[in-house]
């Protein structure tokens, strides 16, 4: 791929708005490329044209996947499994209905748990209804994912987090492990033959609280990370990229996630994400989460300069970076608008 494509000034003019996942309004600029085709670059070349800004991939999440594995929605409701979900209108999000778990011992997955026919659903439907924007790079975002979070809805917080340290019931969460894993590897043919221009598969595993991770990185390799790399290769297989949903501060797992063969992870601000890239920046693809500031009280030309010295620090060919969307506040568009025109600038040299 051609990027020796100096910077122009008319890359910035506006040609169009994007719909994302959160809604209208990001704008589609003039760029050399599509923001799709940038992503590619940033996975499969490690050497973007520009530095990957927040809006320039989308998800989708299909009632197919989100009313039968995931979450539900407002209305709550009860998974293929059985489990019911409550929306929590205060945390944006739904939670198990508290009460008596499903599961009491994970030696009993095996009698309680039917793994469903993804082959009876209607995907044909689902996908008429459901479309990808190919002028961003889209992925299909599995909420709940397929190991820890998944076996937390079985079983409640504390006794999932036991299970993983208890010699009488760890074999029985590797082989649940090892069916949820297989379920997904079905699910990723299903998406590839339905949404074929999807590029990527963002899977969600919850693995640490805001100050430290959940279990051990001993656990982490003996219990995940064999049917994370499962998955992740089947993905490999089908041409798409994967990427972690991880919230918590999990930096201290992130080899974890290296060998698991992720190729990015977007994590939240209470990881020092500067150090990460430093370390393993070369090894997995991070959404670098600026230095916070106050964008009411820094003007225009503060905003820009912070966004040209982040672009010179995190715009390295074989090592690049995403702007991290958990920066918040500090993405303006002084702030992003800077960071694009001096990345592209590197990037093209």
């Amino acid at each position: 791929m051609n990027r020796r494509i100096p910077y122009v000034p008319n890359e910035l003019r506006v040609i169009d708005t994007l719909t994302g996942f959160f809604g209208p309004g990001q704008p589609l600029r003039n760029t050399p490329v599509t923001p799709r085709e940038n992503i590619s670059a940033l996975y499969f070349d490690k050497h973007p044209y520009w530095l990957p800004l927040p809006g320039e991939s989308s998800m989708i999440l299909p009632g197919i996947y989100n009313d039968q594995l995931g979450r539900g929605g407002p209305a709550g409701i009860r998974d293929v499994f059985g489990i019911e979900w409550e929306w929590v209108q205060s945390a944006g999000g739904s939670i198990v209905r508290p009460g008596v778990p499903f599961l009491q011992n994970a030696n009993e997955w095996k009698d309680k748990i039917k793994i469903p026919d993804i082959d009876a659903w209607d995907w044909a439907a689902e996908a008429a209804k459901t479309k990808c924007d190919c002028r961003v790079s889209t992925v299909v975002t599995l909420v709940n994912g397929f190991w820890f979070e998944r076996l937390v809805s079985f079983m409640d917080f504390a006794p999932a987090a036991m299970a993983l340290i208890d010699d009488d019931q760890k074999d029985a969460v590797k082989e649940l492990f090892a069916e949820m894993t297989n379920l997904a590897c079905r699910l990723v043919d299903k998406f590839c033959e339905y949404w074929p221009s999807l590029d990527g598969f963002n899977i969600h595993d919850d693995w640490a609280a805001q100050r430290a991770p959940f279990f051990s990185q001993a656990v982490g390799y003996e219990l995940f990370v064999p049917y994370m790399k499962a998955l992740n290769d089947h993905i490999h297989s089908k041409g798409r990229y994967a990427t972690l949903h991880s919230c918590g501060r999990g930096e201290t797992r992130v080899q974890c996630f290296i060998d698991s063969g992720f190729d990015g992870w977007d994590p939240q601000a209470m990881n020092d994400t500067h150090k990460l890239f430093d370390t393993v920046g070369d090894k997995i693809c991070l959404s670098v989460v600026p230095e916070p500031y106050d964008p009411l009280s820094a003007n225009e030309k503060e905003q820009r300069r912070r966004g040209r010295e982040f672009a010179e620090r995190f715009s390295i060919p074989g090592k690049p970076a995403q702007l991290g969307y958990y920066g918040g506040a500090a993405l303006t568009p002084a702030f992003t608008e800077e960071a694009y025109i001096q990345s592209r600038k590197i990037f093209s040299k």
